[in-house]
């Protein structure tokens, strides 16, 4: 398995249709981010999209980006649109893109790296612990973890 960064692939678009593949709704506006060419708009200048991939599958994917849904905010830089298809789930394949992300945050030297979420449980098994509650651009309220950077 390799991880890869989608905006370095000469396969964007195998890459692109496969991301509409997932059965997620911020599957699906990440998609519409990348097709309508308003990624970096959204989330920051030097983001990036991660692809966890084993040869021509995607397996998972998530951004490491200036910004995800909880704007304004002092906090950066995100994790967000973190997914793994569902035949993929229960092996821990997230682990592998928050791996790629700690090595990215090292060599830009960031302390910590924030995620946005409603699920309870999940991000804990990858060293990330709750931090506070805020509200997402929708008004809605969101748990955002942070993750310490060794």
């Amino acid at each position: 398995m390799d991880v890869i960064n989608y905006f370095e692939s000469d396969r964007r678009e195998h890459w692109l249709e496969q991301i509409a593949g997932s059965d997620w709704g911020a599957g699906a506006f990440l998609h519409e981010l990348l097709s309508k060419g308003t990624f970096f708009d959204a989330v920051g200048a030097g983001s990036r999209v991660l692809l966890l991939t084993d040869g021509d599958e995607l397996i998972s994917y998530c951004t490491y980006a200036q910004k995800d849904d909880i704007q304004p905010t002092e906090f950066t830089p995100w994790v967000g649109f973190v997914y793994t298809f569902p035949k993929h789930r229960g092996h821990r394949y997230a682990g592998l893109l928050f791996e790629e992300v700690e090595r990215l945050a090292k060599q830009e030297r960031v302390a910590e790296v924030y995620i946005s979420t409603n699920r309870v449980g999940l991000y804990e098994k990858y060293g990330c612990e709750y931090k506070t509650q805020m509200n997402d651009m929708d008004g809605e309220p969101s748990r955002v973890y942070v993750k310490k950077i060794h």
